[in-house]
């Protein structure tokens, strides 16, 4: 069994904050990169995020999100912090930031200079809005991009509220973060397969436009258009989890001979009987109408029932878990996702693991999140630099 995650020898100097970029440092940290977390010296907002259990600035969130690295403290007014990040960066892979191009040129640490550091150096900028448009410099957090990008237009299509809401979770952030991993990964291929570096900028406008239009531009792709925006199956209004007897269930039959079998199986073959329902052409025309009938059909059985008979019928289907809920389903903690830690500060926590498997090799357990700056003195040796 390998004993080398893949990322093993990879060093990533990252002053990204917030979520979006340490959502990527963590991730290429888990796979095993030395990530250097370079922080002011009040350390990165999401140390805020949540109630701490002991120690100020140690935060739920934050736990979570930057494990695996190391938290170092330079002053970047001093000699010394210059001198301190440019020897970081002269030993380093990755430079990973979320620093406006103004602000990261009056550090000295523009692509151009820290080419100068570090000639193949991987430089990954992730920004707001591209840098090549009229909203480049704009500030940008997880609100602003889901209004931007038409995310708060979703949940009005479906239930007939007007209002434009945000979906309520850091989705502009974690998706960007995962646009920065790929990216992140493909400009290191490059390197090793070109031996150059690479300039990489990650927009998060663009990107959650991008993942919002895969389905949702739907029948405005074509010009000219043959329909309107918005993929209907995820805008339907009744196709959403559904009141069974003593709970909620999702069911999806999705395709025509499962939706046949469903309704045989629940016991009401008559419906197909219906001149609406009576083949495959009308049952497609009228998916809407099936998942009405349905809802008025699930609440005869139990959660448990239903989702005995559906299994037997082949019929995709599985309970609406509450999030709280999500920590005692069977089948994450088969899977090892959920992990009991002892933090030397902090005390007990869950760790969410890596979910992804590798054949032949096993994840080491990864450093417990730092303080800030308790790892300065560590790195400074290792760059031979003063403490």
């Amino acid at each position: 069994m390998s004993k080398k995650l893949p990322l093993a020898g990879v060093r990533i100097a990252d002053m990204s904050t917030v979520v979006f970029g340490p959502y990527c440092t963590q991730i290429l940290a888990d796979l095993g990169a030395d990530v250097i977390k370079i922080e002011p010296a009040e350390g990165d907002s999401s140390r805020n995020i949540g109630v701490p259990a002991k120690t100020p600035l140690m935060g739920p969130v934050f736990l979570r999100l930057n494990r695996g690295k190391r938290s170092v403290i330079w002053d970047m007014k001093t000699d010394k912090g210059k001198r301190a990040i440019r020897r970081l960066l002269e030993t380093s892979d990755v430079f990973i930031h979320n620093i406006r191009p103004d602000a990261i040129g009056r550090l000295g640490l523009s692509y151009e200079d820290v080419k100068k550091l570090r000639p193949d150096i991987v430089y990954v900028h992730c920004t707001g809005f591209g840098l090549g448009g009229p909203y480049a410099g704009l500030q940008a957090y997880d609100d602003v991009i889901q209004a931007a990008s038409g995310a708060v237009s979703l949940l009005p299509r479906v239930d007939g509220n007007p209002r434009p809401r945000y979906l309520p979770m850091l989705f502009a952030d974690k998706v960007s973060g995962l646009h920065a991993v790929y990216a992140t990964l493909a400009a290191l291929m490059m390197r090793n397969r070109d031996g150059e570096g690479q300039h990489v900028e990650v927009p998060m406008f663009e990107s959650i436009s991008s993942f919002n239009l895969l389905e949702h531009l739907c029948d405005a792709t074509f010009v000219p258009p043959t329909g309107k925006w918005g993929y209907p199956r995820q805008l339907d209004p009744v196709r959403q989890p559904m009141r069974t007897k003593d709970g909620y269930i999702s069911i999806a039959p999705y395709l025509d001979d499962r939706w046949v079998r469903f309704f045989k199986a629940a016991g009401h073959p008559e419906v197909l009987e219906e001149a609406r329902f009576i083949d495959k052409v009308t049952r497609r025309q009228n998916m809407s109408e099936m998942y009405e009938v349905a809802e008025r059909i699930l609440p005869e059985k139990t959660t448990a029932e239903w989702l005995k008979v559906l299994k037997e019928a082949h019929v995709p289907a599985i309970y609406a878990n509450e999030i709280g809920d999500v920590l005692d389903d069977p089948q994450l903690n088969a899977s090892g996702l959920f992990q009991k830690r002892e933090h030397p500060t902090e005390g007990g926590y869950i760790e969410v693991r890596q979910p992804i498997r590798f054949a032949g090799l096993e994840y080491p357990e990864s450093r417990h999140a730092s303080a800030i700056g308790s790892d300065t003195d560590e790195v400074n040796r290792e760059l031979g630099l003063e403490s």
